[in-house]
């Protein structure tokens, strides 16, 4: 399946500046920090990683849900819902993100 290209365009350039590097993989554009992925664009939209204890906070977010692969729930990873993308709401999840991922070591 196609991924959004607009919108991989605007994760990348918001990350790209930050020496994340973007990769296709996971049927989709996925965004690494020092090996660890970050966000991924694909068929159903953007997926960020807000790490196992950041899951309360981000699903209350209006339309966000949580990341469901091969019928199991993926903790640590949600689902922002896509017509509240706007610039400054993919900054934050963004944000969030880069925060969880930078903690985790290399790969």
């Amino acid at each position: 399946m196609a991924y959004d290209e607009v919108l991989a365009e605007r994760v990348r350039e918001r990350l790209e500046p930050e020496g994340v590097v973007a990769k296709k993989m996971f049927g989709g554009l996925t965004f690494l920090l020092n090996g660890n992925a970050l966000a991924n664009v694909y068929d159903e939209g953007l997926m960020v990683r807000v790490g196992p204890d950041g899951m309360e906070d981000a699903l209350a977010h209006p339309g966000t849900r949580p990341l469901v692969f091969r019928g199991k729930e993926q903790k640590g990873w949600v689902l922002p819902g896509e017509d509240t993308l706007d610039d400054e709401v993919l900054d934050e999840w963004l944000q969030v993100a880069m925060e969880v991922t930078a903690e985790l070591p290399p790969k």
